[in-house]
């Protein structure tokens, strides 16, 4: 496994980021257990999860799968960084109304982050990450609740999800003026087929000393080269859009083939060679797919493929303006 450093911070992750939204309501928690063990068996250490991921009857669920792996002990919980999420609604639209929707405050920061530590059974979580922007909130109260945390000993790092340029600038900004040192990644959907982020947010990510962790970097599986999957997958459901990309798509496999890799190998080395990019998610269902992985952080992407990818799924153009002014 190769490591690098989470954004500006001495912090080192793993190139690879093990994500678990798939734990429980489609991978059972022994396969997930085994992924796990796989995991830090080949040096995959920064995990990811979110309070709310175990779907809508069960939110919680993957932290609970999570934590009862670290209670196995065997120095499990001491080999992890670990990142979970705050914002969604973690409760019925019936029930209190902090809880009731999604958003962030000072309130519902401490709940959650509490409930998070005792679903996960740990003291402390390295990676606390808003899991959207809520810019009905004042930057003061998010900061304060999180400098709360830290000094707790509850979080490490703050970092943050689906935010756009204006909101990682604003950020950082508001964090300086309080001599904090503000948000060190930035987790956003950024993927062969979703590209608009090289536009504003990795420039600004890249300045700012931010780490970018891209979500979705398969986009769904349409990147992993199964053309013709089975009724009922993730991937069939979305027939009408691969049909639509089916040119571009066996341009691709083509290319892949060319190289001697497959195309999930391809599509998560591409998005490794942006230098804003620390580390993509990976989010296994099965044990053999998360095995299947760990090729990609032993894959350099000559310039020459770059430039062939890039002819296949072209990007907006560049950065903002130059890619649609001078």
């Amino acid at each position: 496994m190769k490591y690098t450093s989470l954004g500006r911070t001495g912090l080192k992750v793993s190139r690879l980021c093990l994500g678990t939204m798939n734990f429980g309501p489609t991978t059972d928690e022994k396969e997930a257990f085994k992924i796990m063990d796989a995991a830090v068996d080949a040096g995959v250490n920064f995990f990811d999860t979110a309070n709310v991921y175990g779907g809508v009857e069960h939110r919680g669920w993957t932290e609970e799968i999570i934590g009862r792996w670290f209670a196995q002990g065997g120095g499990r919980r001491e080999k992890v960084v670990l990142a979970t999420k705050v914002y969604g609604a973690m409760s019925g639209p019936e029930g209190d109304p902090n809880e009731g929707g999604s958003g962030l405050s000072a309130y519902k920061i401490r709940r959650h982050l509490d409930d998070s530590l005792r679903r996960l059974g740990t003291d402390h979580i390295e990676l606390y990450q808003m899991h959207h922007v809520d810019r009905n909130v004042t930057w003061e109260e998010l900061w304060n609740a999180f400098e709360v945390a830290q000094n707790q000993g509850k979080i490490g790092y703050v970092g943050a999800s689906n935010f756009a340029g204006r909101d990682l600038v604003k950020a950082q900004y508001e964090a300086k003026a309080r001599g904090a040192l503000g948000l060190v990644s930035e987790q956003h959907k950024y993927s062969l087929l979703c590209r608009l982020p090289e536009l504003e947010v990795l420039p600004a990510a890249e300045e700012l000393g931010i780490g970018v962790i891209p979500w979705s970097p398969l986009d769904g599986g349409i990147l992993g080269g199964n053309l013709n999957p089975q009724p009922g997958s993730r991937t069939a459901r979305q027939g009408e859009r691969v049909e639509k990309l089916r040119p571009q798509l066996e341009q691709f496999s083509k290319l892949c083939q060319e190289l001697g890799e497959s195309e999930a190998t391809v599509a998560l080395a591409w998005t490794l060679a942006h230098p804003a990019v620390t580390a993509p998610i990976i989010g296994p269902r099965t044990l053999q797919q998360f095995e299947e992985s760990l090729r990609v952080v032993e894959v350099e992407l000559n310039e020459e493929t770059l430039k062939a990818i890039d002819g296949i799924f072209p990007g907006p153009g560049g950065e903002a303006p130059k890619a649609y002014a001078w």
